[in-house]
């Protein structure tokens, strides 16, 4: 969680002078970030969506998920939820809806609302920067196969939680962010991602690449053969399964 800048005030009592909100923070995240900044109850910033006015595209359908731009806010003069949220939503809508963006998405046959759902998943996904084109254009190889998405951060959504591994039975629950049993795209983006992941959605990497899978820190493999990615996910297993083990004898 990333912690506001403080300075001290003439009482002594420190107080943020600004929030950095992280690339790939979900909505959640962000709304409690706000809360915490400005001394508020938890759930205040969550309920002041009401009253925000943010300017999002008619897609979004009132959701800012995905448009809660990750960079640094100021907190002078008087902030409020709804101006640290619209001060968010502008800078999106900025970064977004200008002619490169909104170009690269109509030359992937998008809109820029589905071109964000995109990077947001390649924000969550993406082990390294250098990964996010690839990490893009298995999306892109998937869904012109007609091949669900079947990527685990939409379940980590899904269920509000981050976590590595994704089991057989959280693949069967009933949301449209289960990307295992759902086709296309999920109905909102499922983080705020930043330039770079934006970047790699309208400008995904050539190649046929239809399955990843990162086995450590620094490896991640992609392939459009089955069952190499089998047998890369079977490494995945081993490595983790061995550093569980290694754990448990440090104990």
């Amino acid at each position: 969680m990333a912690v506001p800048l403080l300075t001290t005030d003439d009482g002594g009592e420190s107080r943020p002078t600004s929030l950095v909100i992280p690339e790939g923070w979900r909505a959640t995240q962000v709304y409690g970030a706000v809360d915490k900044a400005l001394a508020l109850p938890a759930g205040t910033t969550r309920k002041s969506l009401a009253k925000a006015s943010l300017k999002l595209p008619d897609d979004a359908e009132g959701n800012p998920e995905g448009y809660l731009f990750p960079a640094t806010y100021p907190l002078g003069g008087s902030p409020t939820p709804e101006k640290l949220l619209s001060a968010m939503v502008d800078k999106a809508d900025k970064r977004f809806t200008g002619a490169p963006v909104a170009a690269g998405a109509q030359r992937n046959a998008l809109n820029v609302y589905q071109a964000v759902t995109i990077a947001s998943i390649v924000q969550a996904e993406a082990a390294t920067e250098e990964d996010m084109g690839k990490v893009a254009r298995v999306i892109f190889n998937r869904l012109e196969r007609g091949m669900p998405l079947q990527m685990d951060s939409t379940i980590n959504y899904a269920l509000g939680r981050s976590t590595l591994r994704t089991t057989a039975q959280d693949t069967k629950i009933d949301s449209p962010y289960n990307s295992y049993q759902r086709m296309g795209l999920p109905p909102t983006p499922i983080a705020n991602p930043g330039d770079e992941a934006m970047s790699a959605a309208i400008n995904p990497t050539p190649g046929d690449w239809l399955y990843f899978v990162t086995v450590k820190p620094g490896d991640t493999r992609f392939t459009a053969d089955y069952a190499e990615h089998q047998r890369n996910v079977a490494e995945f297993d081993r490595l983790r399964q061995s550093a569980s083990q290694k754990a448990e004898a440090a104990k």
